[in-house]
């Protein structure tokens, strides 16, 4: 079995001074549209330059936690409804949205995320001790009379929950009873300094009578992404009906 990677990197200063800012508005230290403190107090708070500071808030801009007007920045909505928005344009040009595209990011979900050990075949690529808990997020897409069109389960990875600091809070567990959003995991990612690859096999399952309750024929996809290591970030599996999920989006890490 392969040994974790010891040799970790520490996280920027800017994503530490993120999740600790994020950390409180999650908690609801800093009240919804409430004003954060100036950049200057925040430099002193944590120890770090403002240029830290300005990156940490524009980070937490792009997750659409906070908002910054000409008179300072603030807490962005209610609690629990910041990801709720949808992704912006030119964020989709870029890259795909996790996990099943542009379209499922749009349709009516269902997403939860648990801590539990992952299918034992997955234990050694996603750097695990056997019976080892990590993070796994199920999103179930919904067609409009609320029949299941697409489901998908996702594992995290030991590295990916360490490095990836929007992931890295939910270690704890605390925030897994609300819907979570992830659909900027790979935007997340980039911001990490990680450059992933991702890789698809597209097949149909075993069973002969492997269709949809409306008889449209189903289709499985298993993707791996992982780091510039070759290290597995993401192993996801999807099962979609082919008639009302294309798979087409472009990537480019």
């Amino acid at each position: 079995m392969a040994e974790p990677d010891s040799e970790v990197a520490e996280p920027p200063l800017y994503l530490r001074v993120a999740a600790a800012l994020r950390e409180d508005l999650a908690e609801a230290r800093i009240a919804p549209g409430s004003r954060l403190p100036s950049e200057r107090s925040l430099a002193q708070r944590y120890h770090v330059n403002r240029q830290t500071v300005r990156s940490a808030l524009q980070l937490l801009r792009d997750e659409r936690l906070v908002v910054t007007d000409r008179r300072g920045t603030f807490a962005a909505g209610t609690g629990g409804t910041a990801y709720t928005e949808p992704v912006a344009p030119a964020l989709t040009a870029r890259r795909p949205t996790f996990p099943g595209g542009p379209r499922a990011a749009e349709a009516l979900v269902r997403a939860s995320l648990t801590w539990e050990p992952p299918p034992t075949p997955l234990t050694p690529r996603l750097l695990l001790a056997p019976g080892e808990p990590t993070l796994v997020h199920r999103h179930v897409v919904l067609g409009p009379h609320g029949a299941a069109l697409q489901r998908a389960v996702s594992w995290f990875s030991r590295r990916a929950v360490t490095e990836i600091p929007q992931l890295a809070r939910y270690r704890r567990g605390k925030d897994c009873h609300r819907q979570p959003d992830l659909r900027l995991l790979y935007h997340w990612m980039h911001q990490a300094g990680l450059r992933v690859t991702h890789r698809e096999s597209v097949g149909v399952p075993p069973t002969p009578t492997a269709t949809t309750a409306g008889g449209a024929a189903r289709l499985l996809v298993h993707r791996v992404v992982s780091d510039q290591h070759g290290h597995a970030l993401e192993i996801t599996d999807i099962d979609f009906a082919a008639q009302s999920a294309p798979w087409t989006y472009e990537f480019s890490a």
